[in-house]
């Protein structure tokens, strides 16, 4: 063991005294002075490189790792979010090995620490949207074609950038969703577990009527409509005894719920039909008024002549 030792030692002599070991390590020490802070040496440039071909290999796996499960389509958009992740990783793994070889980079870290808070103050709106434009393709949450509802405003998705959502509503008109609200508000997806939904019309009658002819005709005026699904069956809620009213909702399925304002108006207009037939009355909201007279007092009612609203007085006896 102690003669290999001894051969190792002479190897390592040997080398360390031959001319070409010498002319490499002159080669590798090699130092160009930028500045009077910053010195680059040829070992540094090599310590450099190595670092980004690295890196860049970590990256590509990376990237195959997050798009194996997007669809062809996202894919080039998530690749030029990609891209700008990509140019900032390799900044900051530039500044750490330059930091690590012994050059001097304070005042470059410095200058950019403070560079990266201005523009993040600047642009947080930006970078929030543009976050969450990357969040909602990777988790796939929101597609084009969704019908969502989102701070009481309805629309159908028709594109997904990654500042925006385009949707246009029930109306026609385009609506431009910034991305960050998804993470803001809360999203209702109407169309995630499939196209078709529940939709419901309320109506009141009057107190004393029929309610299981209330419920027939209820049920009756939606099945009548075309729009409705025979698959799913409708049914009829007695909802409140209202303060004027028996309040009742019918409830029923409709395949494209995107264009239900259209069904359920009609169905209204069947339910006023049925009930015209079968003498059921929709009642408005009425009060009693009780008119308490002392005994040195009497009420007059005065008519105005624009509005013929009677109007009540007090006048003493």
């Amino acid at each position: 063991m102690i003669q290999e030792l001894e051969k190792l030692g002479k190897i390592e002599d040997a080398v360390s005294k031959s001319s070409w070991w010498h002319n490499v390590k002159d080669f590798l020490n090699l130092h160009v002075e930028i500045s009077e802070k910053i010195h680059i040496s040829v070992l540094d440039v090599i310590a450099v490189t190595t670092a980004i071909f690295i890196t860049t290999l970590v990256l590509r796996v990376l990237l195959k790792l997050i798009t194996k499960k997007l669809p062809d389509e996202e894919k080039g958009k998530f690749n030029v979010v990609f891209g700008y992740f990509r140019w900032l990783v390799y900044l900051i793994i530039l500044l750490i090995t330059l930091n690590a070889v012994g050059v001097n980079v304070t005042a470059v870290f410095a200058a950019s620490a403070a560079l990266m808070i201005g523009v993040g103050l600047a642009l947080q709106t930006l970078f929030q949207d543009i976050i969450s434009g990357i969040f909602i393709l990777v988790d796939q949450t929101v597609h084009v074609g969704d019908i969502i509802e989102l701070e009481g405003k309805v629309g159908r998705v028709e594109e997904i950038k990654l500042r925006t959502t385009r949707a246009v509503t029930i109306d026609n008109k385009v609506l431009i969703i910034p991305n960050h609200l998804y993470l803001e508000n809360s999203l209702y997806n109407w169309t995630q577990n499939g196209t078709t939904t529940r939709e419901s019309v309320a109506v009141g009658v009057a107190y004393g009527s029929d309610v299981q002819l209330v419920k027939k005709l209820l049920i009756q005026a939606a099945n009548s409509h075309p729009d409705v699904m025979a698959t799913s069956e409708t049914v009829v809620r007695f909802d409140n005894f209202g303060d004027s009213s028996l309040d009742f909702r019918v409830i029923f399925t409709l395949e494209d719920s995107f264009n239900a304002n259209m069904p359920k108006s009609d169905i209204r207009f069947e339910i006023d039909r049925l009930f015209r037939e079968h003498n059921i009355s929709i009642p408005f909201p009425q009060r009693d008024i009780h008119i308490i007279q002392t005994p040195n007092q009497s009420v007059n009612l005065n008519l105005k002549p624009s509005g013929n609203i009677p109007e009540l007085g007090d006048q003493n006896a």
